[in-house]
């Protein structure tokens, strides 16, 4: 493969992970709105009744009610889903300032998106059983740790091809 498709593929794929990267962040400021959403959409006409479910709508219910309390007595603990947001959205920059750029000379960005994957399981796990997230939740977040290392270990794969010097020349 010639070294500017495997610099187009390579982007493709960063690219992908850096816009995922950056909606993550950005659904992490209106959260309330989206379990108001996602509560209508389950059919579930108030929050506060959320013992008279079960299952999914449970969940949704128990969490749209403690944002809803939260919001009203102590808005400011919102501020910290802030915080959440603004660090998704500068890690997405460390990847287009590093990686996007330089993927040879930048690949520890890649590793250390990989750690940071990584590091969502015991996270995850831990501190959502500390939490008391439920495990079927804690399970879709490993999740993202998963589906987060995919794009980034075919992209070293992507800098390694790149770096060894070996590819055609287009």
């Amino acid at each position: 493969m010639s070294k500017d498709a495997l610099l187009r593929r390579y982007r493709a794929v960063l690219g992908l992970f850096i816009v995922c990267l950056i909606l993550s962040g950005l659904t992490a400021f209106p959260l309330l709105h989206e379990l108001r959403l996602m509560g209508a959409w389950l059919g579930i006409e108030d929050h506060a009744a959320y013992a008279k479910h079960d299952g999914l709508k449970l969940w949704i219910g128990y969490v749209w009610h403690g944002l809803e309390v939260t919001q009203e007595q102590f808005p400011f603990v919102a501020y910290g889903t802030d915080w959440l947001a603004f660090g998704h959205l500068t890690i997405a920059v460390f990847f287009i300032a590093g990686p996007w750029r330089d993927p040879v000379g930048n690949a520890w960005v890649l590793k250390v998106g990989l750690l940071a994957c990584a590091a969502i399981f015991p996270l995850a796990l831990i501190c959502g059983e500390v939490r008391g997230i439920p495990l079927s939740w804690r399970l879709i977040d490993c999740s993202f740790g998963f589906f987060g290392a995919m794009p980034l270990l075919y992209c070293l794969r992507l800098v390694r091809q790149m770096g060894t010097g070996t590819l055609q020349s287009s």
